[in-house]
């Protein structure tokens, strides 16, 4: 079975994957920041519990972030496993995560339970589906906070109503490059819904909903779509524009020339990089034997942040200049 992040099919050009986020708490217990460290191992303890005795027992594995140094949980949250806030938050917390990392449940973040599924490419209503089955579980076997006028109820309460974030994950080179991005998150804003970097350089965004009260699941996925659809066409455009007008053809190469020569390589230029050897991709500018593809792009942005390289040396010691090293040579392999 594929990664989300190493799946290709329609619409791989402009998106890499899909995201579903549900948010919810159980009733009679404050939110965590108010809970003390017993309190929240004894509802991470009933969380797992609740999953180990449903039709989905022994798919997940339960991490304690308490037993994890802080490059461990940064390694989490630069793999979307976990959010930066609970990277770094004090306190006691755990995350559930699937075999295939396909899903993750914070447990002790801002809210009790905080479901994340993940899929590839335009398939948010395949994890829509699993996000469900699995917050099916949980309502069924414990108490979540649900008011019939507000909806689940949640710590922030801009999340009310369906506790659900939706969103897409883009690459969009084209709108950077022509300027348009100000203008396209002023438009989105007005329409409920954000757009925010997902790197620290290249030009990954994801696009979500704001608005969760008063309005279905469905409804919230259908409307994120619609923009989704939109955005992606315009960003089509101006890629044409890039590479018919500009000198984007000769960046692209060089940059694939850097990822296949570098012997030292930061993350901020392996982001800026990757974005346009992506942008190459989607172009069909290289030939087939150049040694890239969409799913070995996506390996690379999931598996090559600086935590997460340092982390899977088991090395504590190991430096950032040592991991930009280690960057280089993974990339030089993947790209063999």
């Amino acid at each position: 079975m594929n990664n989300w992040y190493s799946t290709s099919g329609e619409g791989t050009d402009v998106c890499l994957a899909s995201k579903i986020r549900l948010s919810r708490n159980i009733s009679s217990l404050p939110f965590p920041v108010r809970m003390s460290d017993e309190v929240r191992k004894s509802v991470c303890k009933k969380v797992f519990a609740c999953v180990q005795n449903s039709k989905l027992a022994g798919e997940f594995d339960l991490m304690e972030l308490d037993k994890l140094n802080n490059i461990q949980k940064i390694s989490l949250a630069e793999k979307g496993l976990i959010s930066r806030q609970m990277a770094a938050q004090e306190g006691y917390g755990a995350v559930l995560v699937s075999k295939d990392k396909s899903i993750s449940v914070m447990l002790c973040e801002e809210d009790h339970i905080c479901i994340t599924v993940m899929s590839g490419c335009d398939n948010i209503d395949e994890a829509f589906r699993k996000a469900n089955e699995l917050d099916d579980i949980f309502i069924k076997n414990m108490h979540i906070a649900f008011d019939s006028r507000l909806g689940f109820l949640t710590s922030n309460p801009m999340k009310l109503g369906t506790g659900m974030t939706a969103a897409y994950m883009l690459h969009l080179p084209g709108i950077c490059e022509k300027g348009m991005l100000s203008a396209l998150r002023n438009m989105v804003s007005k329409l409920g819904f954000s757009i925010r970097s997902v790197f620290e350089k290249g030009c990954f965004y994801e696009i979500s909903n704001d608005i969760s009260l008063g309005i279905t699941e469905q409804s919230a996925i259908e409307n994120l779509r619609a923009i989704y659809q939109q955005i992606a066409k315009q960003e089509k455009v101006c890629r044409q524009d890039l590479i018919d007008y500009g000198n984007y053809e000769d960046k692209i190469f060089r940059a694939m020339g850097t990822l296949k020569m570098a012997r030292q390589l930061s993350a901020e230029e392996f982001f800026s990089l990757v974005s346009l050897v992506r942008l190459g991709i989607a172009m069909n500018i290289f030939d087939n034997n150049e040694g890239v593809s969409f799913e070995k792009i996506g390996e690379m942005l999931y598996s090559l942040g600086t935590a997460s390289i340092i982390a899977d040396t088991k090395d504590d010691s190991f430096t950032a200049d040592e991991a930009n090293k280690l960057r280089a040579g993974y990339i030089r392999k993947i790209l063999e």
